[in-house]
């Protein structure tokens, strides 16, 4: 699993400590390093190389935004950054220096892990490692509260969108898993061979299909619609099983 090296800076000790806590019980994050002003920080930064800076903007002397310039302008590059401000005006300022995300104060561990998921899929893209599984895998690993589950895919029967998160519907029809993530980003690691998103809202294992009808599916009990963007290609699966 990736692990990322985080720094955390905010000048209030209270903030402070409840990023270094969040960081803390996050399996994916690992703390090396805080301090409560943005001029430390920047020498924490280059000898501790992060992969991600909490990084607080309103802070005396440097703050954060002008410390985030002042990375990109002397290096080029820059950790990923997801900034913590009280107040909302920075949002569009933060993006400009390439930041992942924004967290408004007071904010709680289910926003920070939010951003936390973000950068770990970037990273994890970026590294080649955030791998589609293929038809030959046999289960998925999807991360659930603070732990990572595995998930074999024969079990899953369908698959629902909840915003950020999704819901999956094991063959036992009274367990489901809820997991941080986008039911877009869980489609393109499924294979499409045994999956097929039929509805903006629903993603169906093709195996556990027990009946078709002319707007719809059934899974067991359940009736799920076919959106009218995926009917056709849903018709192109249909009229296979049907020759």
């Amino acid at each position: 699993m990736t692990v990322l090296k985080c720094i955390a800076v905010d000048d209030e000790p209270l903030a402070l400590k409840l990023v270094e806590t969040f960081i803390e019980q996050t399996p994916f994050l690992e703390l090396t390093a805080s301090c409560d002003n943005a001029v430390e920080a920047m020498s924490l930064i280059r000898e501790k190389q992060p992969d991600l800076v909490f990084l607080d903007i309103n802070m005396p002397n440097l703050t954060g935004m002008e410390l985030a310039r002042l990375l990109q302008e002397q290096t080029g590059s820059l950790p990923k950054i997801v900034f913590t401000t009280a107040y909302n005006h920075y949002a569009i300022e933060g993006y400009r220096v390439n930041a992942v995300d924004y967290l408004l104060k007071p904010f709680s561990y289910e926003e920070f892990l939010r951003a936390a998921n973000k950068v770990l899929q970037i990273t994890e893209e970026a590294s080649n490692q955030y791998q589609p599984i293929t038809a030959d895998d046999e289960f998925i690993f999807l991360k659930v509260e603070y732990q990572w589950v595995r998930i074999s895919l024969k079990d899953i029967s369908y698959i629902e969108s909840l915003k950020d998160y999704v819901k999956v519907h094991l063959d036992d029809s009274q367990k489901t898993v809820l997991s941080l993530i986008s039911l877009k980003a869980l489609e393109e690691k499924l294979p499409s061979t045994k999956f097929m998103r039929i509805h903006r809202s629903f993603i169906v294992s093709l195996d556990k299909i027990s009946a078709i009808t002319k707007n719809s599916i059934l899974i067991g009990k359940t009736e799920i619609t076919v959106g009218e963007q995926y009917k056709e290609a849903f018709k192109t699966i249909v009229d296979k099983w049907l020759k």
